[in-house]
């Protein structure tokens, strides 16, 4: 969705900068001492060049690849940080267990000799 987005900004700039408009503003004197004054507005429409909007397309393709080639990249390094932590997390709970369980025999054993 974001890469149609992009293009379609890209295109609409392109576009719109492609329209260009001149106005001439010619003053003449006449023979008789009268001063004649004619504007003339243009407005040209040049012709699109593709080859530019190709290459703008597809430096927002290659920009919109890398930005994903680095979500990507950072999406792999939280996954493998978060299974690193659930590890971590597993061995201090069987740790913990062990514990629990040692106590639990200790107290169990003090209770026989009494």
């Amino acid at each position: 969705m974001k890469n149609y987005f992009l293009i379609a900004v890209a295109t609409a700039v392109l576009l719109v900068s492609c329209k260009k408009t001149e106005t001439n503003i010619e003053t003449v004197e006449n023979a008789d001492g009268t001063i004649t004054t004619t504007t003339t507005e243009k407005e040209h429409s040049t012709t699109l060049d593709s080859a530019k909007i190709d290459a703008t397309v597809d430096r927002a393709k290659e920009n919109l690849n890398e930005a994903g080639n680095k979500i990507d990249s950072a999406a792999k390094e939280v996954g493998h940080d978060l299974k690193k932590a659930g590890e971590d997390v597993k061995d201090a709970a069987a740790k913990g267990a062990e514990k629990v369980e040692q106590g639990a025999q200790k107290l169990k054993e003090d209770l026989k000799k009494k």
